[in-house]
């Protein structure tokens, strides 16, 4: 069998962990008293997001170790599996580095890959990997397939500020700045690794329309897979772009998803985005 290993910036929902020969390497959360969680699910997103609003000083976030990758190579090579890791982009966080050293310890077969996305983009690679071991590809070629369709991975989202992705270093304060402006919602880009500013609006009404715009600048979607509504803390506010996916565009298949501590600790509250795939171009 063929095991798919990500980590806990994906935010995968509770049904897409339960299928076979998936599993989660989590993160962790340190809080400004010093105080760690797993990004495991034992603090509820919710908990998370209410501590995140009364906490003065922002989480830091860090990565698995190569010991907990290693710990899930071992168990796959008990069952005499081999392994496919998609991680979270590796311009983000170090966790592609830590499963590679991870790899060389071990006498299974394993292939890791940066999927230079997050949360569910990286979910969105994690179901192309399972649809195609479902179709019976190898190991190798699933990877292969994965390092191009990666490249049409995209998150936009609307933030309330950038002043969280600018204290992670996620963002230049340069970027920050501009994205801050009064009364201005910035609108972010996600792919390739990284994040850019890639609009802004009047009040959340002008940002939401400056994010539509994005999925035409980003390549239109490709209607062959599922598009997915984001938010952080608030699920109201993924409510108007649920309803411009179906009403507007008339998609069918779009799913909503709440972003995990991992994630939502650089991206704030009250931000709401789409994560989707874009037309293949000739």
């Amino acid at each position: 069998m063929i095991r798919i290993i990500t980590d806990s910036a994906a935010d995968l929902t509770a049904q897409e962990m339960a299928q076979p020969g998936v599993s989660v390497v989590p993160m962790s959360i340190t809080f400004e008293d010093g105080t760690s969680v797993e990004d495991d699910g034992s603090m509820t997103k919710d908990e998370f997001f209410k501590r995140l609003a009364t906490d003065s000083k922002l989480p830091r976030t860090s990565q698995p170790s190569p010991a907990a990758f290693m710990e899930a190579f071992a168990d796959a090579e008990v069952a005499g599996d081999e392994v496919i890791v998609i991680t979270v982009g590796q311009k983000l966080s170090g966790t592609y580095q830590c499963a590679v050293m991870a790899a060389h310890d071990v006498d299974v077969p394993v292939y890791v890959v940066d999927s230079e996305t997050a949360t569910q983009g990286e979910a969105v690679l994690l179901r192309e990997a399972l649809r195609l071991r479902d179709m019976g590809l190898s190991a190798q070629q699933i990877v292969e397939v994965l390092e191009r369709f990666k490249k049409r991975i995209r998150i936009i989202a609307v933030v309330d500020s950038l002043k969280h992705l600018q204290k992670g270093g996620r963002v230049p304060a340069a970027v920050a700045i501009v994205g801050g402006a009064l009364g201005i919602k910035p609108v972010i880009a996600v792919y390739e690794s990284t994040v850019r500013l890639a609009g802004k609006g009047r009040g959340r009404p002008g940002a939401l329309v400056a994010l539509f715009k994005q999925l035409d600048e980003l390549g239109g979607v490709d209607t062959n897979y599922p598009c997915v509504v984001l938010y952080s803390d608030d699920k109201a506010t993924a409510a108007p772009v649920h309803h411009y996916l179906t009403q507007n565009l008339k998609l069918e298949d779009v799913r909503t998803c709440q972003i995990g501590p991992t994630i939502g600790t650089h991206i704030g509250p009250r931000s709401a985005g789409i994560v989707f795939v874009a037309k293949e171009t000739v």
